[in-house]
């Protein structure tokens, strides 16, 4: 292992910025510019831009001078309110204010999550490849976190038979993210309602990962979990971040979707309350423009992004298709990312993922996400989130890298040689 490069023994030890910035810090700039596939953060791209809307309605809050001072712990009202009426829009019932709590981006309501759910040996169950933030909030919380996989071969669905040999008495929850970070795949209802099923039969909450809810460009149209509320309690989790293109603003919510009142009943919900009395949430004036950016986005802001997302996603799945060590076992659906099946046995001197991205940034300045940092060892996520000039050149380099350390390379060499020789 090169100097530099990062022991990964756990998804637990690791964080996705930690390793993306370990990986930057072994670039050389000067040969080549950085394309980073590596962060899902669109805007780091020019055709990644939020409307106007959404930052006038902050400035408009800002001028007011009315929301300089501290919001209610659990969120302004008013934006309470308006996420409930946005989240309901796709619901049978209707969700009230005193169901929606406002949290610092979608990772603060992760760890509110996970934090209320904690008891003596308690378990979660989350999906491997995943997001590392569940394992690393978990091991603080001294939950245990236990993997159920997704299948590659059926679209990343959950392996539900693993999900019910996984859950015991102690086990609290089930972890679905959809559209999915990081394989790129959205559910259909179908699969949700089995999920939803599976676990109403062992009475345990699903939490809801929907940072990327609406941003779905295949063959499924996103169904937001909470459709499934009736049949079992459903913790949705969202934010503005993905959707409107500011995931800087940190602005996202905890959700109850429980029309039956199983948790609301409980002891928990009161936990709940208290936890957001000693975390602080996000800016007053961002909170206060929630309402006017939810209701006056037009259509057509969305549209653009999807449409600019099928075309990156669509080039990515082209791309890496003339890279012979990397495999795409589903053409992105959702999201902004991808996982990509890594082929060790075709490199000559590779040891695995975490090798190939290090050596890949340090020659050519192209950044990818080891999928060991998501669970998967030997894979690697691909963020298609990017100019598709960028995304060219990224997958140019990519393939000139396979090329030199490709064991064909050598054998290419010898018959050059070869012939060098009997014309000489």
């Amino acid at each position: 292992m090169e100097k530099g490069m990062m022991n990964m023994e756990t998804p637990t030890n690791v964080t996705i910025k930690g390793i993306l910035g370990t990986l930057m810090a072994s670039v050389d700039e000067k040969k080549k510019r950085v394309i980073s596939l590596g962060m899902g953060d669109p805007t780091a791209y020019s055709c990644f831009t939020t409307n106007s809307i959404v930052q006038d309605s902050v400035v408009q809050t800002l001028e007011s001078q009315k929301f300089n001072g501290y919001s209610p712990t659990v969120g302004l009202l008013q934006t309470r309110k308006a996420i409930a009426e946005y989240l309901s829009i796709n619901l049978p019932y209707k969700l009230l204010e005193d169901d929606v709590y406002i949290t610092a981006g979608c990772t603060q309501a992760i760890e509110v999550a996970i934090s209320i759910l904690a008891k003596p040996n308690a378990n979660i169950l989350v999906p491997k490849p995943g997001f590392p933030i569940y394992e690393l909030c978990a091991a603080f919380r001294n939950v245990e976190i236990r993997h159920f996989d997704l299948l590659p071969d059926k679209g990343w669905e959950v392996d539900l038979k693993a999900v019910d040999a996984l859950t015991d008495q102690n086990t609290v929850a089930i972890v679905i993210i959809n559209p999915g970070n990081p394989c790129g795949n959205v559910y259909s209802y179908q699969h949700l309602k089995k999920i939803a099923e599976i676990a109403q039969k062992h009475k345990i909450l699903v939490i809801a990962d929907e940072v990327y809810g609406h941003l779905a460009f295949g063959e499924n149209p996103f169904v937001p979990m909470g459709v499934f509320g009736s049949i079992v309690p459903v913790i949705t989790l969202g934010s503005l971040s993905k959707r409107w293109l500011v995931p800087g603003w940190r602005l996202g919510w905890l959700v109850t979707t429980d029309p039956n009142g199983i948790f609301k009943n409980t002891k928990t919900v009161d936990r709940l309350k208290k936890y957001f009395d000693i975390c602080g949430g996000p800016a007053t004036f961002i909170q206060a423009a929630v309402q006017r950016i939810l209701e006056d986005t037009k259509d057509v802001f969305f549209t653009t992004t999807l449409c600019t997302l099928k075309q990156t996603s669509d080039l990515c799945f082209k791309k890496i298709k003339e890279i012979p060590c990397l495999t795409c076992t589903q053409k992105p659906q959702g999201a902004m990312a991808v996982m990509v099946k890594l082929n060790i046995s075709l490199l000559k001197d590779i040891s695995d993922d975490i090798d190939f991205c290090f050596k890949l940034a340090k020659e050519e300045s192209v950044i990818l996400l080891p999928g060991l940092t998501v669970g998967l060892k030997n894979w690697v996520r691909i963020t298609f989130a990017a100019e598709p000039s960028s995304l060219e050149e990224a997958f140019d380099r990519i393939k000139y890298f396979y090329q030199k350390h490709s064991h064909q390379q050598k054998g290419q060499n010898n018959q050059l040689q070869f012939k060098q020789q009997i014309f000489l």
